[in-house]
């Protein structure tokens, strides 16, 4: 297996697992922000994708 498809595979476990925590840690929080998301803006949405994108982004930067 290649180095780029490892990264790949323990950065998308990773993801899980931290999916997992909030779903098994936070559950009715999970429920509500579920609840609230189409209410809110597309524009706010976008911008948030983009501040998670580059936090990412900038994480696996350091991380290498």
């Amino acid at each position: 297996m290649s180095a780029l498809a490892t990264d790949f595979l323990i950065g998308f476990a990773v993801f899980l697992i931290i999916e997992g925590l909030a779903y098994a840690l936070a559950p009715r929080l999970i429920k509500r922000m579920a609840e609230q998301i189409p209410a809110m803006p597309a524009e706010r949405l976008r911008i948030c994708g983009v501040i998670v994108l580059a936090a990412g982004v900038g994480l696996v930067w350091l991380a290498r």
